[in-house]
């Protein structure tokens, strides 16, 4: 699977726990704006393409959601985003043929963006094919220390049988990723999926059954129960009781309680001056509130884009009580390896084996309740230079070379760091701790 990897937007400065906000909210609209050129599709909606792609934005901006996704924002892209003010907002990868349509607009921003082509595809109902259709991908900071990796997507269309069976493998790689990339973090999943609980052959249900999530929709909207009768809607509707094919689905996860509070068809909110519609799509609102686990957090991350995804937090979800019963770090020129042993046996391990170890066994009692990063270039990459570990009673182990570029994280009291999670390979490329309640 190819992923193509944009380089993060690292404004990553960790903090003092004890500093940040416990709860939140947040809200998620999915929108196909209908970007196609209208020479291909005018997608049955009145007035210019142009026009009213500019009053999208506009509105995007009146509304100020948090997190928007689009799906076919092609050849208007331009004009989206000079009518629209979210300080952040990913670059477009072009209109038609080249590009896949699909970008985020966001008050919050991320690392670790990726855009991932379908590994199939159909063009037995139209020219899905036409373009590099896929999916997204980006690890999003809502606030300190609370992190979620958001997908947008847009699978295939059409009902006819090579149809079906593009889009079920389209939510199948999804699925996959997540398994993978986002084992044990907060998830959400939005965008037009062409499919529908009430069409046999499509498995939107597979995020619920594989990854642990939540439908909002069938949450809040229809009691937890999932249609197998197809309700089709207006659009805009004026009920949440019909299905569409847009979606979203969630998870919270050990250190992140996440809940969805709301869920509405937006269309009602995007229309034009004389009241028709902006896109043959009817966008999703839900909103969200969160709240930090009482068990486990973790801190902001250091570090570059690069190396294997890691994190401990499953392992540790399933223990008892954690404690760290030793702590080793590797380094020389940079941090080569960290590896944390609870008093249970556990060890995570995360790194290469280069470099000097240095080893600190902690007493009865102490704990790992801080830490200084620093990260640096090295083969025009950002890797982690230099950790220091520091305990409740003074005590400290290091390894690696300080730069410039550091940054500190620091327990609650009552806590202590009993495991990472982070990007590695032969070296470290990235680090947060996880916090465990003491």
């Amino acid at each position: 699977m190819a992923h193509l990897i944009v380089p993060a937007m690292l404004a990553l400065l960790p903090t003092a726990l004890s500093a940040a906000a416990t709860s939140g909210s947040f809200n998620a609209l999915s929108f196909n704006v209908a970007g196609l050129p209208a020479i291909l599709n005018n997608n049955d909606v009145p007035g210019d393409k142009t026009a009213n792609t500019a009053r999208i934005g506009q509105l995007f901006s009146q509304y100020n959601y948090s997190i928007i996704h689009v799906q076919e924002d092609f050849n208007y892209h331009a004009t989206l985003y000079a009518n629209d003010d979210h300080p952040y907002r990913t670059a477009t990868s072009g209109g038609v043929p080249f590009g896949d349509g699909l970008n985020t607009l966001s008050l919050y921003d991320w690392v670790d963006f990726e855009r991932t082509k379908w590994d199939e595809c159909s063009n037995a109902s139209g020219s899905d094919c036409l373009t590099p259709k896929g999916f997204t991908f980006m690890r999003v900071k809502i606030s300190e220390g609370v992190w979620a990796d958001v997908y947008n997507l847009h699978a295939d269309a059409g009902t006819e049988a090579d149809d079906l069976t593009a889009r079920a493998s389209n939510l199948r790689q999804v699925s996959s990723h997540i398994e993978t990339y986002s084992a044990g973090n907060a998830v959400l999943v939005f965008g037009d999926t062409n499919s529908r609980y009430s069409r046999t052959a499509d498995i939107p249900s597979i995020f619920m059954e594989n990854n642990g999530m939540k439908d909002a929709w069938i949450e809040l909207a229809k009691g937890g129960v999932i249609p197998t009768v197809e309700s089709l809607c207006d659009n805009p509707s004026n009920t949440t009781s019909c299905e569409i094919v847009d979606k979203l689905w969630y998870r919270g996860s050990a250190a992140l309680n996440l809940q969805a509070t709301s869920f509405q068809y937006a269309g009602s909110k995007f229309l034009q001056e004389d009241g028709n519609i902006l896109s043959d799509h009817d966008p999703i609102l839900v909103d969200f509130t969160w709240s930090l686990n009482n068990a486990f957090r973790i801190s902001d991350p250091l570090g570059g884009p690069h190396g294997d995804y890691y994190n401990d937090l499953p392992r540790l979800s399933s223990i008892s009580s954690p404690k760290a019963a030793s702590i080793t770090l590797r380094g020389g020129s940079r941090l080569d390896a960290i590896s944390l042993t609870l008093s249970s046996g556990q060890v995570f391990a995360h790194g290469g084996t280069g470099g000097s170890a240095s080893t600190l066994t902690l007493s009865s009692g102490e704990k790992l309740t801080s830490a200084t990063m620093c990260q640096g270039q090295y083969n025009s990459q950002t890797r982690l230079f230099y950790m220091q570990i520091n305990t409740s009673t003074g005590r400290t182990v290091s390894a690696g070379t300080k730069t410039s570029d550091c940054a500190t994280s620091s327990a609650e009291n009552g806590w202590g760091i009993v495991g990472f999670t982070g990007r590695s390979g032969d070296e470290v490329d990235r680090a947060a701790f996880i916090y465990g309640k003491m």
